[in-house]
């Protein structure tokens, strides 16, 4: 059911708006219907701590090798005090398993990318981020903001959802949100009332509309907040994440077909044709 969600106030302006939220059983058609009005919701306790323990377990390595720059330039579009690990397909088992094939998910992009791209939709970005105590706000952006072709209010070509592995606080740096800005044309601009902050607990899980803007709050706490992020585009895009370069041949091997459909290692129509004698 849906908590905390009133009809449009951000186009009245009077008053911050609650992002739509929902018990992990709500009725898909609600979860839909929220997301492409708001540009945003929250499934709540979709992914039990016994998987978030795995996924942590399985990319321990990766995010403890990973440098953490100390000495922030807030002209950098990444802020610092913060770990980025990405190649998340062939990195953690849980990921690839669970949460690329979740039925939540690919019920979401097949609302939203499958009439855009018929032939179907693929990862864009995968990646788990952990934002350490005194890292900045991050510089709102869209996820399609490398398709300049298309004016403000794009196409849909992106969703994007944010698995919280921990606890998303106000004060750990929730993500960021301005609830319907995914329907604005480029010369509107945010206005402080307008941003709200996804707060969850973990095991819950963020979407968003690609045309949405949003970026990583700042961290003003002691604790370092971690999340998985994954992407989805129409499939006739090129995928922000090379996952040609980042998934190996002995790992494609072991993938399931569907996982490798939605990593884009099948065709779209003429798109993505190759001689597997080379391979």
């Amino acid at each position: 059911m849906r908590s905390g969600y009133s009809h449009e106030p951000w186009r009245e302006g009077k008053e911050v708006v609650q992002i739509p939220s929902f018990a992990a059983d709500a009725d898909e058609t609600e979860i839909h219907d929220a997301l492409g009005e708001m540009g945003c919701v929250v499934v709540n306790d979709l992914l039990a701590s016994t998987k978030r323990d795995d996924i942590v377990a399985e990319l321990h390595q990766a995010m403890q090798s990973t440098k953490v720059i100390q000495d922030d330039d807030p002209k950098e579009f990444y802020p610092g005090r913060t770990r980025r690990v990405s190649a998340l397909l062939s990195r953690s088992d849980t990921i690839t398993d669970t949460l690329v094939v979740d039925p939540i998910t690919q019920g979401v992009c097949e609302k939203f990318l499958l009439p855009n791209g018929e032939f179907g939709y693929q990862i864009h970005v995968t990646a788990a981020l952990e934002v350490g105590p005194g890292a900045r706000e991050q510089t709102l952006h869209r996820e399609e903001d490398s398709f300049t072709f298309f004016p403000l209010p794009r196409p849909n070509l992106i969703v994007a959802s944010m698995w919280a592995i921990t606890d998303f606080r106000a004060d750990n740096g929730a993500t960021l949100l301005v609830p319907g800005s995914h329907l604005w044309t480029g010369e509107r601009e945010a206005e402080p009332n307008e941003i709200v902050q996804a707060e969850m607990t973990a095991g819950s899980v963020l979407f968003w509309m690609g045309g949405l803007l949003h970026g990583a709050g700042a961290n003003t706490s002691r604790d370092w907040r971690y999340g998985v992020i994954l992407t989805y585009s129409v499939g006739w895009v090129r995928q922000e994440e090379n996952q040609y370069l980042d998934v190996p041949q002995e790992r494609l091997a072991i993938l399931s077909h569907e996982v490798k459909k939605i990593a884009g290692f099948d065709m779209y129509r003429g798109l993505g044709f190759y001689d597997p004698s080379v391979s």
